[in-house]
């Protein structure tokens, strides 16, 4: 489903270039949960904003079911991230003032999703994530775990084909976290999505079907990210 091929992002400055992504190439099928890890600066996270085509490849090619994400104009970007991608960023950027059922929404009223349907579908998503009871309040009445979890309801609502999640249980308590990562293996499993998942948690690791590790830009293979899930998981 999302295909990436020999892909190269670079950040220049004056000083220097840096290749965030050098060379990567990686497929994630439908139906399966990928987990991302590896150091802070490793290229993580501008790995999946290619894939989301939040960012522009510098070389090589991100392919969405076939489709060359390279060749969208920024209107189809805009919409492919509208109705076929579930992108869970670090930050929750939630709308100031504005009830839980409303930012969890905010997909599918863009959409055109009328209002009260709009609510309905996203008061299950809430009630999903463990805030069925909290569907009133606002971000600035919630706590940040009940902020991220009003964030993946808003990723989520829209049935989306290709999520792409980084840290979603980074705010999360233990429980919390297993029953998002849980949720995200069922999405992938029972709707044939295919999730991307960038995290350091180990259980979320060990959950994957295939663990991948990235460093420096590079992915490395199976084996290495395995043993460090392994040593991630006796450290916790």
């Amino acid at each position: 489903m999302l295909e990436l091929d020999e892909v190269v992002k670079r950040y220049s400055s004056a000083s220097e270039d840096v290749r965030a992504v050098d060379g990567v190439s990686l497929r994630v099928e439908g139906g399966e949960m990928v987990s991302l890890q590896g150091p802070s600066g490793s290229g993580k996270t501008t790995l999946l904003l290619l894939a989301a085509c939040a960012l522009r490849a510098d070389a090589g090619s991100v392919r969405y079911q076939g489709r060359d994400l390279g060749s969208l104009s920024e209107q189809q970007a805009a919409q492919y991230r509208l109705g076929e991608v579930g992108l869970i960023g670090q930050g929750t950027h939630l709308m100031a003032r504005v009830p839980a059922v409303e930012n969890a929404a905010t997909k599918l009223l863009l959409g055109g999703v009328a209002l009260p349907e709009a609510r309905r579908r996203a008061g299950e998503w809430l009630e999903r994530v463990g805030l069925s009871g909290r569907t009133l309040h606002t971000p600035e009445e919630l706590s940040g775990g009940e902020r991220q979890r009003v964030a993946i309801a808003r990723a989520l609502v829209g049935a989306p084909k290709l999520i792409l999640a980084d840290e979603p249980t980074g705010n999360l308590d233990s429980q919390r976290s297993q029953e998002i990562i849980a949720l995200l293996g069922a999405l992938a499993r029972e709707q044939g999505a295919a999730v991307l998942l960038v995290t350091h948690d180990g259980e979320a690791t060990a959950a994957a079907d295939r663990r991948l590790l990235i460093r420096d830009g590079r992915l490395e293979d199976d084996a290495s990210a395995r043993g460090d899930a392994v040593e991630g998981a006796r450290g916790a």
